[in-house]
């Protein structure tokens, strides 16, 4: 059972909170810890939309090999034919 906290060590954490902190704060705390919480969940929902699948670049499509030969061969370029 090492490693793991008892119903009493969370009660005495929770006292040492409200004895360091006070009573008064603990509750403004919360609040203002809420309020972040809140805000940085809809600037996270915000990067989200803003990152869509629809609106990345899309890579041109790949060329076709010649047939026999693998992707790790490079590619010979192909003579281009002169206009007489």
């Amino acid at each position: 059972m090492s490693g793991t906290f008892s119903w009493t060590h969370l009660l005495i954490i929770a006292l040492l909170f409200v004895v360091l902190f006070g009573a008064k704060r603990l509750p403004d705390a919360a609040r203002g810890l809420g309020r972040s919480l809140r805000i940085f969940k809809s600037e996270v929902s915000q990067m989200q939309k803003e990152e869509t699948p629809s609106t990345a670049p899309t890579p041109p499509p790949a060329q076709p090999l010649p047939p026999g030969q693998s992707a790790a061969e490079p590619v010979p370029p192909q003579p281009q034919q002169k206009s007489a």
